[in-house]
């Protein structure tokens, strides 16, 4: 792999903290800050607002101003996200530590456009593995960020989780030095500006290969951040569980979201897109099953990993999928297009756990994605049963 995937890598471990250390410590900090229980998911939804406030504006930077510079933008939104934190952990104010979540999701937005700069340092037969290579890089994300939001769980309980968000600063200063000094723009194989030119945004989306990249990445991730939300929640202050239990539970989640990118590439290119997704689809339903089932500590672990699992097969299919739906010209329009939905989907599915766990419980919570798992089903059977010809886009060969 070219140093730039390697650089992406680094970066990534150390940028995307931010996700799981307010997934961890959010809805914590947020219960113990926020007017109302029903408030206290409240931040971990608002990272996802703020993701989905900034993909256009970040694509839109990009394709002007070329990655590299937005990257550094993402990566110092992430320090100011850090300084917020401290600050609303040093006042108690639960309205500034819900503004340093949507800080901290403006720079996540940026960090989810990691994977297309690795496809585009890459020749095309390997773009799958490069992207799955750069979300590996989240398995460093899934141990650093917990252990971070942890450092200050247990200083001064006048100013609870102050060290942890000096400490996600500190991350977040470090991923923009070695983004500075490693990233080459000269390396990337796709011409960085195409402003304007192909085809009509209405004309791409007529292709139901795009609606399946999206509705695999969509689904994915809602169904993913729907569950994992309610998870530290759910088994601290209804199942009993300890901290450390569920913060356990969610680093092995997270390290189940990463570990198969090891491998998910190369399924990409021998396995093919379909049976990766159906793979997810399956490994999700079994996840379902097992959550509704009971509430001892297996029950969320097994739950957990397989949802991670589903979320790495279908996110990965559905990013190696979608640059077989348009032209180099037209990526930072569809690229754009599909983060907005995607996260869109996403921040729904967030902000909505804490409300629905308390009205549903945890065994209604988990039956609720049912429905959209089906209808990522059928986009699948239209995208495939519309294109059987194309046998290079089934197999994930180009």
């Amino acid at each position: 792999m070219p140093l730039n995937v390697w650089v992406l890598i680094a970066a990534q471990a150390l940028a995307m903290c931010t996700a799981p250390f307010i997934v961890f410590i959010g809805s914590i900090q947020g219960r113990l800050l926020a007017p109302a229980p029903e408030f206290a998911t409240l931040p971990v939804g608002l990272v996802v607002v703020g993701t989905v406030l900034a993909i256009k504006p970040a694509t839109w930077l990009m394709e002007r101003v070329g990655r590299k510079l937005v990257m550094l933008l993402g990566a110092g939104m992430g320090i100011v996200a850090g300084v917020l934190g401290a600050l609303a952990s040093w006042q108690g104010m639960f309205p500034l530590l819900c503004l340093s979540a949507i800080v901290g999701g403006t720079g996540l937005a940026v960090v989810h456009q990691y994977r297309f700069a690795a496809m585009e340092s890459v020749p095309p037969g390997l773009a799958g593995t490069a992207a799955a290579r750069v979300l590996l890089g989240g398995l460093g994300a899934a141990w650093l960020g917990p252990e971070i939001a942890a450092l200050g769980s247990h200083s001064d309980q006048s100013y609870p989780f102050l060290v942890s968000w000096v400490g996600l600063a500190l991350v977040q200063l470090s991923a923009f030095v070695i983004l500075g000094l490693g990233y080459r723009a000269s390396s990337e194989r796709v011409a960085e500006h195409h402003v304007g030119g192909g085809r009509p945004l209405s004309e791409i989306l007529r292709n139901p290969l795009v609606w399946a990249a999206i509705s695999a990445a969509g689904v994915g991730y809602a169904v993913m951040s729907f569950i994992m939300t309610a998870t530290p929640l759910s088994m601290t202050e209804m199942a009993g569980h300890q901290l450390d239990d569920a913060k356990r539970v969610i680093q092995l989640h997270i390290v189940a979201m990463y570990l198969p990118s090891l491998v998910s590439g190369w399924l990409v290119r021998v396995v093919g897109i379909p049976r990766m997704m159906a793979a997810g689809l399956l490994a999700y339903a079994v996840c379902v099953v097992l959550a509704a089932s009971g509430i001892s500590f297996h029950h969320y672990l097994w739950a957990l990993l397989l949802l991670g699992v589903g979320w790495n097969f279908l996110f990965v299919g559905g990013t190696s999928l979608l640059p077989q739906g348009y032209r180099d010209e037209e990526r930072f329009r569809v690229q754009g297009l599909n983060d907005m939905m995607v996260f869109g989907s996403q921040a729904t599915a967030a902000l909505s756990a804490g409300a629905v766990l308390s009205w549903l419980g945890w065994s209604g919570l988990v039956m609720l994605p049912v429905p959209f798992l089906i209808l990522h089903g059928m986009l699948m059977l239209v995208w495939l049963s519309r294109r059987p010809e194309n046998k290079a886009i089934v197999k994930g060969d180009d």
